[in-house]
Protein backbone atom coordinates (compact mmCIF):
# COMPACT_ATOMS: atom_id res chain seq x y z
CA UNK A 1 0.00 0.00 0.00
CA UNK A 2 2.82 2.38 0.94
CA UNK A 3 4.54 1.74 -2.38
CA UNK A 4 1.34 2.35 -4.34
CA UNK A 5 0.66 5.64 -2.56
CA UNK A 6 4.27 6.73 -3.14
CA UNK A 7 4.21 5.86 -6.85
CA UNK A 8 0.81 7.45 -7.31
CA UNK A 9 1.95 10.68 -5.63
CA UNK A 10 5.13 10.91 -7.71
CA UNK A 11 3.31 10.10 -10.92
CA UNK A 12 0.64 12.68 -10.16
CA UNK A 13 3.31 15.35 -9.51
CA UNK A 14 5.09 14.56 -12.79
CA UNK A 15 1.87 14.61 -14.81
CA UNK A 16 0.84 17.88 -13.16
CA UNK A 17 4.23 19.44 -13.92
CA UNK A 18 4.30 18.35 -17.57
CA UNK A 19 0.66 19.28 -18.07
CA UNK A 20 1.16 22.70 -16.52
CA UNK A 21 4.24 23.31 -18.70
CA UNK A 22 2.37 22.37 -21.85
CA UNK A 23 -0.66 24.50 -20.97
CA UNK A 24 1.50 27.50 -20.07
CA UNK A 25 3.48 27.14 -23.30
CA UNK A 26 0.32 26.89 -25.39
CA UNK A 27 -1.25 29.90 -23.65
CA UNK A 28 1.93 31.98 -24.01
CA UNK A 29 2.30 31.06 -27.65
CA UNK A 30 -1.31 31.97 -28.30
CA UNK A 31 -0.86 35.38 -26.70
CA UNK A 32 2.36 35.90 -28.65
CA UNK A 33 0.67 34.95 -31.93
CA UNK A 34 -2.27 37.27 -31.22
CA UNK A 35 0.20 40.11 -30.66
CA UNK A 36 1.85 39.36 -34.02
CA UNK A 37 -1.55 39.48 -35.71
CA UNK A 38 -2.30 42.89 -34.23
CA UNK A 39 1.14 44.13 -35.22
CA UNK A 40 0.74 42.88 -38.81
CA UNK A 41 -2.71 44.45 -39.13
CA UNK A 42 -1.52 47.79 -37.76
CA UNK A 43 1.51 47.85 -40.03
CA UNK A 44 -0.64 46.94 -43.04
CA UNK A 45 -3.00 49.79 -42.23
CA UNK A 46 -0.45 52.57 -42.17
CA UNK A 47 1.52 51.16 -45.19
CA UNK A 48 -1.72 51.12 -47.20
CA UNK A 49 -2.12 54.85 -46.52
CA UNK A 50 1.43 55.60 -47.63
CA UNK A 51 1.17 53.39 -50.69
CA UNK A 52 -2.02 55.13 -51.83
CA UNK A 53 -0.28 58.52 -51.48
CA UNK A 54 3.21 57.78 -52.87
CA UNK A 55 2.74 54.49 -54.74
CA UNK A 56 5.98 52.67 -55.74
CA UNK A 57 8.24 55.36 -54.33
CA UNK A 58 6.83 54.72 -50.85
CA UNK A 59 7.36 51.01 -51.15
CA UNK A 60 11.00 51.42 -52.13
CA UNK A 61 11.54 53.54 -49.09
CA UNK A 62 10.13 51.10 -46.53
CA UNK A 63 11.42 47.71 -47.88
CA UNK A 64 14.20 47.63 -45.34
CA UNK A 65 12.31 49.27 -42.50
CA UNK A 66 9.48 46.76 -41.96
CA UNK A 67 10.10 43.45 -40.23
CA UNK A 68 7.36 41.71 -42.15
CA UNK A 69 6.95 40.63 -45.73
CA UNK A 70 4.95 43.03 -47.94
CA UNK A 71 3.22 41.91 -51.13
CA UNK A 72 1.10 43.97 -53.58
CA UNK A 73 -1.28 41.90 -55.73
CA UNK A 74 -3.39 43.15 -58.65
CA UNK A 75 -7.06 42.40 -58.94
CA UNK A 76 -6.26 39.51 -61.35
CA UNK A 77 -3.85 37.87 -58.90
CA UNK A 78 -0.58 39.05 -60.45
CA UNK A 79 2.10 39.94 -57.90
CA UNK A 80 3.07 43.57 -58.48
CA UNK A 81 5.52 43.89 -55.63
CA UNK A 82 7.06 41.61 -52.99
CA UNK A 83 9.56 42.68 -50.37
CA UNK A 84 11.28 39.31 -50.15
CA UNK A 85 11.28 37.99 -53.72
CA UNK A 86 11.33 39.25 -57.32
CA UNK A 87 7.66 39.69 -58.22
CA UNK A 88 8.06 38.40 -61.81
CA UNK A 89 9.16 35.02 -60.48
CA UNK A 90 6.13 34.54 -58.22
CA UNK A 91 2.98 32.55 -59.04
CA UNK A 92 -0.46 34.04 -59.42
CA UNK A 93 -1.96 34.68 -55.97
CA UNK A 94 -5.61 34.87 -56.92
CA UNK A 95 -6.25 31.47 -55.33
CA UNK A 96 -4.88 32.49 -51.93
CA UNK A 97 -7.76 32.48 -49.40
CA UNK A 98 -6.76 35.77 -47.80
CA UNK A 99 -6.63 37.45 -51.25
CA UNK A 100 -10.04 36.10 -52.19
CA UNK A 101 -11.52 37.30 -48.88
CA UNK A 102 -9.97 40.78 -49.37
CA UNK A 103 -11.39 41.09 -52.91
CA UNK A 104 -14.83 40.08 -51.65
CA UNK A 105 -14.98 41.61 -48.18
CA UNK A 106 -12.20 44.21 -48.07
CA UNK A 107 -9.95 42.26 -45.68
CA UNK A 108 -8.85 38.65 -45.31
CA UNK A 109 -6.48 36.59 -43.22
CA UNK A 110 -5.16 33.04 -43.03
CA UNK A 111 -2.49 30.98 -41.27
CA UNK A 112 -0.44 28.31 -42.99
CA UNK A 113 1.98 25.79 -41.47
CA UNK A 114 5.06 24.50 -43.26
CA UNK A 115 5.93 20.89 -42.35
CA UNK A 116 9.32 21.09 -44.03
CA UNK A 117 10.49 24.31 -42.35
CA UNK A 118 8.42 23.74 -39.16
CA UNK A 119 7.27 27.36 -39.40
CA UNK A 120 3.91 29.05 -39.17
CA UNK A 121 3.02 32.10 -41.39
CA UNK A 122 0.23 34.56 -40.75
CA UNK A 123 -1.19 36.45 -43.82
CA UNK A 124 -3.31 39.60 -43.64
CA UNK A 125 -4.70 41.18 -46.87
CA UNK A 126 -6.69 44.37 -47.40
CA UNK A 127 -8.29 45.86 -50.56
CA UNK A 128 -6.94 49.26 -51.61
CA UNK A 129 -8.96 51.97 -53.34
CA UNK A 130 -7.29 51.30 -56.71
CA UNK A 131 -8.46 47.65 -56.63
CA UNK A 132 -5.11 46.12 -55.69
CA UNK A 133 -4.58 43.99 -52.58
CA UNK A 134 -1.95 44.76 -50.00
CA UNK A 135 -0.83 41.67 -48.07
CA UNK A 136 1.37 41.56 -45.00
CA UNK A 137 2.77 38.32 -43.60
CA UNK A 138 4.83 37.32 -40.60
CA UNK A 139 6.57 33.99 -40.10
CA UNK A 140 7.19 32.59 -36.60
CA UNK A 141 8.37 29.30 -35.17
CA UNK A 142 5.56 26.79 -34.56
CA UNK A 143 4.28 25.97 -31.08
CA UNK A 144 6.25 22.70 -31.20
CA UNK A 145 9.49 24.58 -31.86
CA UNK A 146 8.59 26.96 -29.08
CA UNK A 147 8.08 24.02 -26.71
CA UNK A 148 11.38 22.45 -27.85
CA UNK A 149 13.04 25.62 -26.77
CA UNK A 150 11.89 25.26 -23.16
CA UNK A 151 11.93 21.46 -22.89
CA UNK A 152 15.17 21.43 -20.88
CA UNK A 153 13.66 23.88 -18.42
CA UNK A 154 10.61 21.63 -18.10
CA UNK A 155 12.93 18.61 -17.62
CA UNK A 156 14.78 20.33 -14.80
CA UNK A 157 11.49 21.26 -13.18
CA UNK A 158 10.23 17.66 -13.51
CA UNK A 159 13.40 16.28 -11.91
CA UNK A 160 13.11 18.75 -9.08
CA UNK A 161 9.42 18.02 -8.58
CA UNK A 162 10.17 14.25 -8.76
CA UNK A 163 12.72 14.50 -5.95
CA UNK A 164 10.51 16.69 -3.82
CA UNK A 165 7.51 14.44 -4.49
CA UNK A 166 9.40 11.35 -3.35
CA UNK A 167 10.32 12.98 -0.07
CA UNK A 168 6.88 14.45 0.56
CA UNK A 169 5.05 11.31 -0.60
CA UNK A 170 7.25 9.10 1.58
CA UNK A 171 6.59 11.22 4.66
CA UNK A 172 2.91 11.54 3.87
CA UNK A 173 2.55 7.83 3.15
CA UNK A 174 4.24 6.92 6.38
CA UNK A 175 1.96 9.27 8.27
CA UNK A 176 -1.15 7.88 6.54
CA UNK A 177 -0.21 4.22 6.92
CA UNK A 178 1.05 4.37 10.50
CA UNK A 179 -2.37 4.72 12.20
CA UNK A 180 -3.81 2.09 9.86
CA UNK A 181 -1.10 -0.37 10.87
CA UNK A 182 -1.84 0.42 14.50
CA UNK A 183 -5.52 -0.56 14.19
CA UNK A 184 -6.59 -3.03 16.88
CA UNK A 185 -8.41 -5.69 14.88
CA UNK A 186 -9.47 -7.43 18.08
CA UNK A 187 -11.64 -4.38 18.83
CA UNK A 188 -12.03 -2.55 15.50
CA UNK A 189 -14.90 -0.42 16.78
CA UNK A 190 -12.57 1.28 19.28
CA UNK A 191 -10.27 2.67 16.58
CA UNK A 192 -10.82 6.25 15.46
CA UNK A 193 -8.41 6.70 12.56
CA UNK A 194 -10.11 8.17 9.50
CA UNK A 195 -13.78 8.78 8.92
CA UNK A 196 -13.39 7.21 5.49
CA UNK A 197 -12.50 3.79 6.89
CA UNK A 198 -15.17 3.68 9.59
CA UNK A 199 -17.49 1.62 7.34
CA UNK A 200 -14.59 -0.81 6.80
CA UNK A 201 -13.97 -1.10 10.54
CA UNK A 202 -17.67 -1.73 11.14
CA UNK A 203 -17.62 -4.40 8.46
CA UNK A 204 -14.54 -5.97 10.06
CA UNK A 205 -16.34 -5.99 13.40
CA UNK A 206 -19.40 -7.68 11.87
CA UNK A 207 -17.28 -10.25 10.04
CA UNK A 208 -15.23 -10.92 13.17
CA UNK A 209 -18.40 -11.44 15.17
CA UNK A 210 -19.70 -13.78 12.47
CA UNK A 211 -16.41 -15.68 12.33
CA UNK A 212 -16.31 -15.99 16.13
CA UNK A 213 -19.85 -17.33 16.07
CA UNK A 214 -18.96 -19.84 13.35
CA UNK A 215 -15.84 -20.88 15.24
CA UNK A 216 -17.89 -21.40 18.41
CA UNK A 217 -20.42 -23.42 16.44
CA UNK A 218 -17.68 -25.51 14.84
CA UNK A 219 -16.02 -25.99 18.21
CA UNK A 220 -19.32 -27.00 19.76
CA UNK A 221 -19.94 -29.43 16.90
CA UNK A 222 -16.42 -30.82 17.27
CA UNK A 223 -16.90 -31.24 21.02
CA UNK A 224 -20.25 -32.97 20.47
CA UNK A 225 -18.70 -35.22 17.85
CA UNK A 226 -15.77 -35.99 20.17
CA UNK A 227 -18.09 -36.60 23.12
CA UNK A 228 -20.23 -38.97 21.04
CA UNK A 229 -17.34 -40.87 19.49
CA UNK A 230 -15.34 -41.05 22.72
CA UNK A 231 -18.33 -42.54 24.56
CA UNK A 232 -19.09 -45.05 21.84
CA UNK A 233 -18.50 -48.67 22.71
CA UNK A 234 -17.75 -49.20 19.05
CA UNK A 235 -14.34 -48.28 17.70
CA UNK A 236 -14.34 -45.45 15.16
CA UNK A 237 -11.53 -44.48 12.79
CA UNK A 238 -11.32 -42.15 9.79
CA UNK A 239 -8.49 -42.83 7.31
CA UNK A 240 -7.31 -40.81 4.34
CA UNK A 241 -6.59 -42.29 0.92
CA UNK A 242 -3.10 -43.32 2.10
CA UNK A 243 -4.45 -45.22 5.08
CA UNK A 244 -3.27 -42.62 7.62
CA UNK A 245 -5.47 -42.06 10.68
CA UNK A 246 -7.24 -38.69 10.64
CA UNK A 247 -9.54 -39.29 13.59
CA UNK A 248 -10.22 -42.05 16.13
CA UNK A 249 -11.75 -42.74 19.52
CA UNK A 250 -10.51 -44.56 22.61
CA UNK A 251 -12.58 -47.65 21.94
CA UNK A 252 -10.82 -48.14 18.61
CA UNK A 253 -7.40 -47.98 20.27
CA UNK A 254 -8.55 -50.38 22.97
CA UNK A 255 -9.94 -52.91 20.50
CA UNK A 256 -6.89 -52.66 18.25
CA UNK A 257 -4.66 -53.17 21.26
CA UNK A 258 -2.64 -50.03 20.54
CA UNK A 259 -0.84 -48.17 23.30
CA UNK A 260 0.11 -45.22 21.06
CA UNK A 261 -1.34 -42.02 22.52
CA UNK A 262 -1.15 -39.76 19.46
CA UNK A 263 -2.01 -41.65 16.29
CA UNK A 264 -2.83 -38.61 14.12
CA UNK A 265 -1.11 -38.99 10.79
CA UNK A 266 0.04 -42.54 11.57
CA UNK A 267 -0.86 -45.43 9.30
CA UNK A 268 -3.54 -47.89 10.35
CA UNK A 269 -1.10 -50.77 9.85
CA UNK A 270 1.15 -49.30 12.53
CA UNK A 271 -1.73 -49.87 14.97
CA UNK A 272 -2.70 -53.35 13.88
CA UNK A 273 -1.30 -55.52 11.09
CA UNK A 274 -3.80 -58.38 11.32
CA UNK A 275 -4.93 -59.90 8.05
CA UNK A 276 -8.58 -58.96 8.61
CA UNK A 277 -7.74 -55.27 9.11
CA UNK A 278 -5.52 -55.18 6.02
CA UNK A 279 -8.14 -56.89 3.86
CA UNK A 280 -11.10 -54.66 4.82
CA UNK A 281 -9.00 -51.49 4.43
CA UNK A 282 -7.77 -52.62 1.01
CA UNK A 283 -11.32 -53.45 -0.13
CA UNK A 284 -12.54 -50.01 1.00
CA UNK A 285 -9.61 -48.33 -0.79
CA UNK A 286 -10.82 -50.12 -3.93
CA UNK A 287 -14.26 -48.56 -3.45
CA UNK A 288 -16.01 -51.61 -1.98
CA UNK A 289 -17.79 -51.97 1.36
CA UNK A 290 -16.43 -54.89 3.36
CA UNK A 291 -16.77 -56.50 6.76
CA UNK A 292 -14.90 -59.24 8.57
CA UNK A 293 -14.90 -61.03 11.90
CA UNK A 294 -11.51 -60.99 13.60
CA UNK A 295 -9.87 -61.67 16.95
CA UNK A 296 -8.30 -58.42 18.12
CA UNK A 297 -6.56 -58.01 21.46
CA UNK A 298 -8.30 -61.08 22.88
CA UNK A 299 -11.77 -59.95 21.79
CA UNK A 300 -14.05 -60.99 18.95
CA UNK A 301 -14.60 -57.94 16.71
CA UNK A 302 -16.75 -57.27 13.69
CA UNK A 303 -14.89 -54.85 11.40
CA UNK A 304 -16.88 -52.72 8.94
CA UNK A 305 -15.06 -50.68 6.28
CA UNK A 306 -16.84 -48.11 4.11
CA UNK A 307 -15.13 -46.03 1.39
CA UNK A 308 -15.61 -42.25 1.29
CA UNK A 309 -16.13 -41.44 -2.40
CA UNK A 310 -16.17 -37.98 -3.94
CA UNK A 311 -16.36 -37.39 -7.70
CA UNK A 312 -15.91 -41.14 -8.27
CA UNK A 313 -12.59 -41.06 -6.42
CA UNK A 314 -11.98 -42.75 -3.05
CA UNK A 315 -10.92 -40.00 -0.66
CA UNK A 316 -10.71 -42.09 2.49
CA UNK A 317 -12.12 -44.92 4.60
CA UNK A 318 -14.33 -45.11 7.68
CA UNK A 319 -13.69 -48.09 9.96
CA UNK A 320 -16.16 -49.26 12.59
CA UNK A 321 -15.02 -51.89 15.11
CA UNK A 322 -17.77 -53.66 17.07
CA UNK A 323 -16.97 -55.85 20.03
CA UNK A 324 -19.14 -58.93 19.48
CA UNK A 325 -17.46 -61.05 22.15
CA UNK A 326 -20.62 -61.24 24.24
CA UNK A 327 -22.69 -62.01 21.18
CA UNK A 328 -20.31 -64.80 20.23
CA UNK A 329 -20.36 -66.12 23.78
CA UNK A 330 -24.14 -65.98 23.84
CA UNK A 331 -24.19 -67.85 20.57
CA UNK A 332 -21.86 -70.41 22.09
CA UNK A 333 -24.10 -70.66 25.16
CA UNK A 334 -27.13 -71.04 22.89
CA UNK A 335 -25.48 -73.93 21.09
CA UNK A 336 -24.46 -75.48 24.40
CA UNK A 337 -27.97 -74.91 25.75
CA UNK A 338 -29.51 -76.56 22.70
CA UNK A 339 -27.13 -79.48 23.04
CA UNK A 340 -27.80 -79.75 26.79
CA UNK A 341 -31.57 -79.55 26.36
CA UNK A 342 -31.40 -82.18 23.64
CA UNK A 343 -29.29 -84.39 25.90
CA UNK A 344 -31.51 -83.87 28.95
CA UNK A 345 -34.65 -84.60 26.93
CA UNK A 346 -33.16 -87.53 25.08
CA UNK A 347 -32.37 -89.59 28.18
CA UNK A 348 -35.88 -89.69 29.74
CA UNK A 349 -37.53 -89.93 26.34
CA UNK A 350 -35.33 -92.87 25.45
CA UNK A 351 -36.25 -94.60 28.72
CA UNK A 352 -39.95 -93.86 28.25
CA UNK A 353 -39.88 -94.94 24.60
CA UNK A 354 -38.00 -98.13 25.45
CA UNK A 355 -40.25 -99.30 28.24
CA UNK A 356 -43.38 -98.22 26.36
CA UNK A 357 -42.24 -100.23 23.30
CA UNK A 358 -41.64 -103.33 25.47
CA UNK A 359 -45.06 -102.99 27.00
CA UNK A 360 -46.74 -102.26 23.65
CA UNK A 361 -45.24 -105.41 22.09
CA UNK A 362 -46.35 -107.55 25.07
CA UNK A 363 -42.74 -108.53 25.67
CA UNK A 364 -42.78 -107.47 29.33
CA UNK A 365 -43.79 -110.00 31.90
CA UNK A 366 -46.98 -109.16 33.74
CA UNK A 367 -45.13 -108.89 37.03
CA UNK A 368 -42.67 -106.34 35.45
CA UNK A 369 -45.34 -104.00 34.10
CA UNK A 370 -45.83 -102.06 37.38
CA UNK A 371 -42.07 -101.51 37.63
CA UNK A 372 -41.84 -100.37 34.00
CA UNK A 373 -44.82 -98.07 34.53
CA UNK A 374 -43.15 -96.60 37.61
CA UNK A 375 -39.98 -95.88 35.60
CA UNK A 376 -42.00 -94.31 32.82
CA UNK A 377 -43.78 -92.17 35.39
CA UNK A 378 -40.50 -91.02 37.00
CA UNK A 379 -38.95 -90.12 33.64
CA UNK A 380 -42.14 -88.30 32.58
CA UNK A 381 -42.07 -86.39 35.88
CA UNK A 382 -38.43 -85.52 35.15
CA UNK A 383 -39.45 -84.25 31.74
CA UNK A 384 -42.25 -82.18 33.23
CA UNK A 385 -39.89 -80.73 35.84
CA UNK A 386 -37.37 -79.89 33.11
CA UNK A 387 -40.00 -78.21 30.95
CA UNK A 388 -41.39 -76.32 33.94
CA UNK A 389 -37.94 -75.07 34.88
CA UNK A 390 -37.25 -74.02 31.31
CA UNK A 391 -40.54 -72.16 31.11
CA UNK A 392 -39.92 -70.51 34.49
CA UNK A 393 -36.39 -69.48 33.43
CA UNK A 394 -37.71 -68.20 30.11
CA UNK A 395 -40.25 -66.07 31.95
CA UNK A 396 -37.51 -64.58 34.10
CA UNK A 397 -35.39 -63.75 31.05
CA UNK A 398 -38.33 -62.07 29.35
CA UNK A 399 -38.32 -59.68 32.35
CA UNK A 400 -42.12 -59.45 32.30
CA UNK A 401 -42.94 -60.36 35.90
CA UNK A 402 -46.23 -59.69 37.70
CA UNK A 403 -46.40 -56.66 40.00
CA UNK A 404 -44.38 -56.79 43.20
CA UNK A 405 -45.79 -57.00 46.70
CA UNK A 406 -44.44 -57.11 50.25
CA UNK A 407 -42.75 -60.45 50.97
CA UNK A 408 -41.42 -61.59 54.36
CA UNK A 409 -38.21 -63.49 53.57
CA UNK A 410 -38.12 -65.19 56.95
CA UNK A 411 -41.66 -66.60 56.63
CA UNK A 412 -41.04 -67.56 53.01
CA UNK A 413 -37.86 -69.40 54.02
CA UNK A 414 -39.75 -71.27 56.77
CA UNK A 415 -42.34 -72.35 54.19
CA UNK A 416 -39.64 -73.66 51.87
CA UNK A 417 -38.06 -75.60 54.76
CA UNK A 418 -41.39 -77.24 55.47
CA UNK A 419 -41.73 -78.24 51.79
CA UNK A 420 -38.26 -79.78 51.66
CA UNK A 421 -38.31 -81.35 55.12
CA UNK A 422 -39.29 -84.86 53.84
CA UNK A 423 -36.49 -84.80 51.26
CA UNK A 424 -33.99 -83.64 53.87
CA UNK A 425 -35.17 -86.35 56.22
CA UNK A 426 -34.50 -89.02 53.55
CA UNK A 427 -30.92 -87.73 53.25
CA UNK A 428 -30.51 -87.32 57.02
CA UNK A 429 -29.90 -83.59 56.61
CA UNK A 430 -30.97 -81.19 59.34
CA UNK A 431 -32.73 -77.99 58.21
CA UNK A 432 -33.12 -74.73 60.15
CA UNK A 433 -34.04 -71.07 59.70
CA UNK A 434 -32.83 -68.12 61.76
CA UNK A 435 -32.89 -64.32 61.64
CA UNK A 436 -35.30 -61.44 61.80
CA UNK A 437 -38.61 -60.96 60.07
CA UNK A 438 -37.72 -58.80 57.04
CA UNK A 439 -39.99 -57.66 54.25
CA UNK A 440 -39.00 -56.61 50.77
CA UNK A 441 -40.97 -55.68 47.66
CA UNK A 442 -40.80 -58.74 45.47
CA UNK A 443 -42.55 -61.45 43.53
CA UNK A 444 -43.45 -64.24 45.98
CA UNK A 445 -43.37 -67.11 43.49
CA UNK A 446 -39.97 -66.07 42.09
CA UNK A 447 -38.43 -65.56 45.53
CA UNK A 448 -39.85 -68.86 46.73
CA UNK A 449 -38.40 -70.65 43.69
CA UNK A 450 -35.01 -69.01 44.31
CA UNK A 451 -34.91 -70.08 47.99
CA UNK A 452 -36.25 -73.53 47.09
CA UNK A 453 -33.48 -74.18 44.54
CA UNK A 454 -30.76 -72.96 46.92
CA UNK A 455 -31.99 -75.15 49.75
CA UNK A 456 -32.65 -78.09 47.42
CA UNK A 457 -29.03 -77.98 46.26
CA UNK A 458 -27.88 -77.70 49.86
CA UNK A 459 -29.73 -80.97 50.57
CA UNK A 460 -28.74 -82.84 47.38
CA UNK A 461 -25.05 -82.05 47.58
CA UNK A 462 -24.77 -82.45 51.37
CA UNK A 463 -23.14 -85.23 53.25
CA UNK A 464 -25.37 -87.79 54.90
CA UNK A 465 -26.15 -86.58 58.42
CA UNK A 466 -25.11 -83.04 57.54
CA UNK A 467 -27.00 -79.78 57.99
CA UNK A 468 -28.36 -76.87 55.96
CA UNK A 469 -29.70 -73.62 57.32
CA UNK A 470 -31.08 -70.31 56.11
CA UNK A 471 -30.19 -66.97 57.72
CA UNK A 472 -32.22 -63.79 57.07
CA UNK A 473 -31.12 -60.35 58.27
CA UNK A 474 -30.86 -56.67 57.43
CA UNK A 475 -29.19 -53.38 58.28
CA UNK A 476 -29.76 -49.76 57.22
CA UNK A 477 -29.11 -50.33 53.51
CA UNK A 478 -29.10 -54.09 52.85
CA UNK A 479 -31.25 -57.18 53.35
CA UNK A 480 -29.53 -60.53 53.09
CA UNK A 481 -30.43 -64.18 52.81
CA UNK A 482 -27.70 -66.79 53.37
CA UNK A 483 -28.09 -70.51 52.57
CA UNK A 484 -25.30 -72.59 54.16
CA UNK A 485 -24.62 -76.32 54.00
CA UNK A 486 -21.99 -78.75 55.25
CA UNK A 487 -21.79 -80.58 51.94
CA UNK A 488 -19.15 -81.49 49.39
CA UNK A 489 -18.40 -77.84 48.45
CA UNK A 490 -17.34 -76.39 45.10
CA UNK A 491 -13.79 -75.92 43.86
CA UNK A 492 -12.68 -72.31 43.31
CA UNK A 493 -12.07 -73.01 39.61
CA UNK A 494 -15.76 -73.85 39.13
CA UNK A 495 -17.25 -70.75 40.79
CA UNK A 496 -17.57 -68.77 37.54
CA UNK A 497 -19.64 -71.40 35.73
CA UNK A 498 -21.97 -73.00 38.25
CA UNK A 499 -24.75 -70.51 37.48
CA UNK A 500 -24.79 -71.54 33.80
CA UNK A 501 -27.66 -73.68 32.57
CA UNK A 502 -27.13 -77.44 32.77
CA UNK A 503 -23.60 -77.00 34.11
CA UNK A 504 -22.59 -79.73 36.55
CA UNK A 505 -19.43 -79.62 38.64
CA UNK A 506 -18.91 -83.35 38.87
CA UNK A 507 -20.49 -85.00 35.86
CA UNK A 508 -20.17 -88.56 37.24
CA UNK A 509 -21.66 -87.58 40.60
CA UNK A 510 -24.35 -85.40 39.02
CA UNK A 511 -25.77 -88.30 37.04
CA UNK A 512 -26.60 -90.04 40.29
CA UNK A 513 -28.27 -86.94 41.72
CA UNK A 514 -31.67 -86.11 40.21
CA UNK A 515 -32.24 -82.60 38.88
CA UNK A 516 -32.61 -80.52 35.72
CA UNK A 517 -29.34 -78.59 36.03
CA UNK A 518 -31.25 -75.29 35.88
CA UNK A 519 -31.61 -74.53 39.58
CA UNK A 520 -28.72 -72.12 40.05
CA UNK A 521 -29.49 -70.44 36.72
CA UNK A 522 -33.00 -69.77 38.04
CA UNK A 523 -31.44 -68.41 41.26
CA UNK A 524 -29.22 -66.02 39.26
CA UNK A 525 -32.06 -64.63 37.16
CA UNK A 526 -34.39 -64.38 40.16
CA UNK A 527 -31.78 -62.30 41.99
CA UNK A 528 -31.24 -60.10 38.94
CA UNK A 529 -34.98 -59.52 38.71
CA UNK A 530 -34.95 -58.16 42.29
CA UNK A 531 -31.75 -56.15 41.89
CA UNK A 532 -29.87 -58.48 44.24
CA UNK A 533 -26.25 -59.60 44.17
CA UNK A 534 -25.07 -63.19 44.67
CA UNK A 535 -21.85 -64.13 46.44
CA UNK A 536 -20.47 -67.65 46.63
CA UNK A 537 -18.31 -68.80 49.52
CA UNK A 538 -17.27 -72.37 48.99
CA UNK A 539 -14.33 -74.71 48.65
CA UNK A 540 -14.07 -78.34 47.78
CA UNK A 541 -14.92 -80.53 50.81
CA UNK A 542 -15.63 -77.52 53.04
CA UNK A 543 -19.31 -76.85 52.44
CA UNK A 544 -21.01 -73.95 50.62
CA UNK A 545 -22.62 -70.63 51.53
CA UNK A 546 -24.65 -68.74 48.92
CA UNK A 547 -25.26 -65.11 49.92
CA UNK A 548 -28.05 -63.11 48.32
CA UNK A 549 -27.96 -59.38 49.15
CA UNK A 550 -30.90 -57.09 48.34
CA UNK A 551 -30.02 -53.38 48.05
CA UNK A 552 -32.05 -50.84 50.07
CA UNK A 553 -32.45 -48.86 46.85
CA UNK A 554 -34.10 -51.65 44.90
CA UNK A 555 -37.07 -53.69 46.05
CA UNK A 556 -37.01 -52.87 49.76
CA UNK A 557 -39.91 -51.47 51.73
Amino acid sequence: MRRKILLFSVLLAIIATIGTSVLVTVASYRDFFDAIKKEVKAEASYISIGYELAAEDYLDGINHQTGHRLTIISHDGTVIHDSATISEQMDNHLDRPEVQDALRHGTGESTRFSDTRREQTYYYAMLLTDGTVLRMSSTTASIYDSYDGIIWIVALIVIFIFAVSIVIASLLTRRIVKPINAIDLEHPENNVVYDEILPLLKRIKEQRSQIDSQIRELDRGRQEFTAITENMNEGFLVLNRSGNVLSHNKSAMSLLGSHIVDTSGGNILSLNRSEAVREVVQSAMNGETDEKLADLNGRHCQIFANPVIEHDVVQGVILILMDVTEKQEREKLRREFTANVSHELKTPLTVISGYAEIMANNVAKPQDVPEFSQKIYREAARLIALVNDLMFLSGLEENLPPSKEPVDLLKLSEEVVRRLAPKAEERGVTLSVSGDSTEIMGIPTVLEEMIYNLLDNAIKYNNEGGSAFITVGHNSDTVWLFVTDTGVGIAKSEHERIFERFYRVDKSRSKAIPGTGLGLSIVKHSAMLHGAKIELDSDEGAGTTVKVRFSIGFGLL
